[in-house]
């Protein structure tokens, strides 16, 4: 399971310890590696391996040999390049490493969406608000939009999962 997007590594550390069964990869951006490092090297399990440098604009992402995908809180916080070039990289890197044989290959975001142009909450709204105040690049993504972007990829909708605090969890998997 590669992780985008790790951050402070709370999310690897805790599904690591959770899901003994799976191998995890954290990775984010640079300026993100000397805490997620850190804390994994604190707090990690035998399955969580070191944390990669990855930005999803990168040409080629250094990853391979993955079955599925996970990233939480990052699509609303990346601005709309990189959330194209997210799911650019997560089918090249899935359809790299699938074969029609095997199990389908996974992508699993979480966070916040608006449903046909309206948000699941008024605190949507609001960080809606301020994302764009911050950077207007960012802010909470259509799921119409996302799931077409997922779907450009081969990635067929399987699950949405209305999570705590507005968020939703998005499953897709391979064709």
């Amino acid at each position: 399971m590669l992780e985008i997007g790790s951050g402070t590594g709370q999310h690897a550390v805790f599904f690591a310890r959770e899901l003994p069964h799976l191998e995890w990869l954290p990775s984010d951006r640079a300026e993100w590696l000397p805490g997620l490092r850190a804390r994994i090297a604190q707090q990690g399990s035998s399955n969580l391996a070191s944390p990669v440098e990855l930005d999803v604009t990168m040409a080629h992402w250094p990853v391979a040999g993955v079955d599925a995908v996970f990233s939480a809180n990052t699509l609303h916080i990346m601005g709309w390049n990189e959330v194209e070039a997210f799911f650019a990289g997560v089918g090249r890197l899935l359809a790299a490493n699938g074969d029609t044989t095997s199990s389908p290959r996974t992508l699993a975001v979480y966070g916040p969406f608006r449903y046909r142009g309206a948000y699941t909450s008024a605190s949507n709204g609001d960080f809606d608000v301020f994302l764009r105040a911050r950077d207007p690049a960012s802010g909470i993504r259509d799921f119409e939009v996302v799931n077409e972007l997922a779907a450009d990829q081969g990635l067929a909708l399987r699950a949405d999962h209305a999570m705590p605090a507005n968020n939703q969890l998005l499953v897709w998997c391979s064709a």
